[in-house]
């Protein structure tokens, strides 16, 4: 039996952008690089532009977007592209759809490449959900006959029958995602690139999404570029990923320890938050913490502390403070509440300090992390919704035989729960 042949190929993929003005430079950078250009020299602005780290201030007029990224995709791969928001996964998937050049490198590919970026992404709003799919199909090289063969499934998997004859610009976001992936996908290409686009559908459509591409790419041995925040998708779809870091790929391989690798970073952030923000008047978060057993990490079995200090500003009727523990694959494990009508604060302008504590964790071994909802619950406005801050490690030094090693569930062990009755054969 062959080995699967290399569908896509990158190599030494970067993008420039500069910053600040609308357009590609000024008359004086352009005839820069023209006489550069004449005279056969690189080009200049080649060599300037800063890391795309957006959380720093640039020194340069230039950035790079991506640096230097090489790979290669065989046939019938599903490769995950993960990173934070702004580390380039999309102006990746946009230069390898086409949508966009790259300043320099090379892509190689064989056959057609069908790609969802966007809600909306290649759609007409003033045609109908049904000429649009004859539309894409045309841009992806098919004939009519071709696509009138597969128009059927296209709505029947989209689940939008009926409004198929109805124009697109009155169709909600969730439903032009649907009929989009509906026509990327049976619409036979080569190479499917897929965005983060698959969040706006509901989780019955999410289901059905993931259960087709992995028909794409399993039972069609078509190839599928896949980039989502949505860890348990990745392990659960990938078969390989690149994990990107402020426009460079700092690792490429196993999907599993590429998800490690990517949340390990991540949580290099601190325990602690804290708003800079605040101004005196305004009912917030001003910070939050996880007070671990030991620095950097939890032992498992420890009691956990987590304080959170709120503003209030202005009074509130009846405040109402909640966190949730989540996991890596950002499933909520803890939830907790607390409500100004069951234990009182809040009476008066100022800052409170609220603590939870939490009696022997048992959480399974892994990383963590909180979301933090600050409200009124008589009036239902909500004045601080933290989510993704305070990352923490729980570690288990000590663990037991048949014990999961990592998970998402909390550990209960009472032998009291246990009934056991010897059955009859």
């Amino acid at each position: 039996m062959s080995a699967p042949k290399t569908i896509l190929k990158v190599e030494n993929l970067s993008k420039q952008y500069r910053l600040g003005l609308v357009g590609t430079g000024t008359i004086q950078d352009d005839l820069k690089r023209f006489w550069y250009k004449i005279r056969g020299k690189e080009d200049p602005f080649l060599k300037v532009g800063d890391v795309n780290d957006r959380s720093q201030k640039a020194d340069s007029n230039y950035v790079w977007a991506i640096k230097d990224i090489n790979f290669e995709v065989k046939q019938g791969e599903v490769l995950g592209i993960i990173g934070k928001n702004g580390a380039g996964k999309s102006t990746l998937l946009k230069i390898l759809s086409r949508v966009t050049g790259p300043t320099t490198g090379e892509i190689k590919t064989k056959g057609r490449i069908a790609s969802l970026l966007e809600v909306g992404t290649g759609f007409h709003k003033e045609l109908t959900g049904r000429e649009n799919i004859y539309l894409n199909g045309a841009i992806l090289g098919m004939t009519k006959a071709e696509i009138s063969e597969k128009i059927g499934e296209i709505i029947l998997f989209s689940g939008c029958e009926r409004y198929i004859d109805t124009p697109v610009k009155r169709y909600s976001s969730g439903m032009t995602v649907r009929l989009a992936f509906a026509v990327a996908a049976f619409l036979e290409p080569d190479i499917l690139v897929i965005d983060e686009v698959l969040a706006v559908g509901d989780a019955e459509f999410q289901k059905k999404a993931v259960g087709k591409m992995q028909d794409i790419s399993r039972g069609e041995g078509r190839t599928v570029l896949f980039v989502s925040h949505n860890m348990a998708a990745v392990k659960n779809l990938c078969t390989r990923a690149i994990v990107l870091e402020n426009g460079i790929s700092v690792f490429e391989g196993d999907t599993f320890k590429a998800v490690d690798f990517y949340l390990k970073n991540t949580n290099n952030a601190s325990r602690f938050y804290k708003n800079d923000a605040l101004k005196i008047n305004h009912n917030s978060v001003v910070s939050a913490k996880v007070i671990t057993s030991k620095i950097g990490f939890h032992e498992y079995g420890q009691d956990l502390e987590i304080e959170i200090i709120i503003n209030i500003g202005k009074l509130i009727q009846s405040p109402a403070l909640s966190y949730q523990i989540v996991n890596s694959d950002n499933v909520p494990i803890i939830h907790e509440l607390v409500m100004s009508s069951e234990i009182p604060f809040g009476e008066e302008i100022g800052k409170y300090r609220l603590v939870s504590k939490i009696k022997e964790l048992k959480l399974y071994q892994g990383d963590y992390h909180l979301n933090i909802y600050y409200s009124d619950s008589f009036t239902k406005n909500v004045f601080s919704r933290l989510f993704d801050v305070c990352h923490f490690r729980i570690l288990n030094s000590n663990v037991r035989e048949h014990y999961w090693q990592n998970g998402s569930a909390i550990y209960k062990e009472n032998k009291t729960n246990w009934l056991i009755n010897r059955l009859e054969n």
